[in-house]
């Protein structure tokens, strides 16, 4: 199957905004998944700020507790 989507791993999400370099791996990576015609999602997303970061580098695709803890089906039909 052809590969056409890649994860950011919540490691990677939680170090936006600790440290420069935790902002520049997320806009490499996002960066090499657009040079490649490949959707990006990131893990993990708890803050604002690490929503915001990962926007203004054209990252959309989201999974957090930023959003919802997980649900079952039910709650989530609910939502």
């Amino acid at each position: 199957y052809p590969i056409d989507t890649l994860k950011i791993p919540r490691e990677f999400v939680n170090r936006i905004g600790t440290s420069n370099d935790g902002d520049e791996i997320i806009q490499t990576i996002i960066s090499l998944a657009h040079t490649l015609n490949m959707k990006v999602i990131a893990e993990g997303v708890e803050t604002k700020k690490q929503l915001t970061v990962l926007q203004q580098n054209a990252c959309y695709l989201i999974q957090g507790y930023y959003y919802s803890k997980p649900v079952n089906e039910d709650e989530f039909l609910k939502f």
